[in-house]
């Protein structure tokens, strides 16, 4: 028997992270995503799996930490690989003196290189271009693919970004990689180069999301944020469908406001059957990828383990929700 901690991983870890975790902690790994089918926990499961294995530390990504069973199974640190840990129960965590650690900004580079290839594919007509290859149909009704599909570049073009936080700053670069003039709107950073998010629509040719949701921002675009867009711009949305309101896009896409939209998420993660954006030729559709990458993997693999040995050291974490239980 070890003497060892023992880590209960139902995250995804790999890479340095997790060998770094191994070198002192006993890691049982039970990835979530290895699962055929899919298979998220709740609290109880999660407590049963922690008595099993003895585990005093626990790491999730899409399991639930949450309710009196797990909370109290003896656990000494919680760790969730997402930015935003709210798949665990923080005060309860916090009642009992547990900190949650977890890895904000993990999926940055992932998000925005998605951000980048929607705003393509929806200004290149790529969709649109290769379904007309696969099916036959470069000549189309006496045309020819040159006379269809004719765009603009983006660069010499302005985008505009709302939210300036990891993803944004992360996007800025890439977007300026392309040419284009960069302009951000984010109340919470200074830095940012609007302070009105109306003159900041008006200046851009592009307009990609990438606030948090919060109650300040749920519906932020509406039927009055769209038409405060330029006629013929883009929307791109690689953070969440609870940033706009679907309809109001929808009418400004109909009517030739919005030349083109790209989103990366919907509620309940899809669009309903028969929904008029899935027929819409100027729409690119993608079912929440953004942060789909091995790469946000041994991201968040690192923050969390590097948070991890802190505690068992008695150092402070970098990545703590609930900063106030180390005291």
């Amino acid at each position: 028997m070890s003497d060892r901690p023992v880590a209960l991983v139902t995250a995804t870890f790999r890479g340095p992270g997790l060998e770094r975790l191994q070198e002192e902690v006993d890691v049982v790994a039970d990835p979530w995503i290895g699962h055929v089918p899919l298979r998220i926990w709740d609290g109880a499961a999660l407590a049963e799996r922690v008595r099993e294995t003895g585990a005093t530390i626990l790491i999730v990504e899409s399991d639930f930490v949450m309710g009196d069973e797990i909370l109290d199974a003896g656990l000494r640190i919680i760790g969730s690989t997402r930015g935003d840990p709210n798949n665990v129960d923080v005060a309860g965590a916090t009642a009992r003196g547990i900190p949650v650690l977890h890895a904000p900004g993990r999926n940055a580079d992932g998000v925005a290189e998605l951000a980048v290839a929607l705003t393509l594919a929806c200004t290149r007509h790529v969709v649109a271009a290769d379904r007309d290859l696969r099916t036959h149909r470069v000549f189309a009704d006496g045309t020819i693919p040159y006379q269809r599909f004719r765009s603009w570049q983006l660069a010499g073009r302005t985008v505009g970004l709302v939210g300036y936080g990891a993803v944004g700053r992360a996007a800025a670069w890439r977007f300026a990689g392309l040419g284009m003039e960069v302009c951000s709107y984010d109340p919470f950073a200074p830095d940012a180069t609007h302070d009105d998010l109306d003159e900041l629509l008006g200046a851009a040719d592009v307009v990609s999301m990438h606030a948090a949701v919060t109650p300040d921002t749920v519906g932020l675009m509406d039927h009055q944020r769209f038409a405060a867009m330029r006629p013929g711009s883009v929307y791109v949305n690689t953070a969440r469908a609870g940033l706009h309101v679907l309809d109001d896009l929808v009418e400004a896409l109909r009517s030739g406001h919005l030349s083109a939209a790209a989103l990366d998420h919907f509620d309940g993660e899809q669009l309903p059957e028969g929904h008029p954006l899935i027929d819409m030729d100027n729409v690119v559709l993608t079912p929440h990828i953004g942060g789909a990458t091995y790469d946000t993997e041994v991201v968040h693999s690192t923050m969390l383990a590097e948070d991890v040995l802190a505690v068992l050291h008695g150092e402070t974490p970098s990545r703590c929700a609930n900063p106030e239980v180390l005291t």
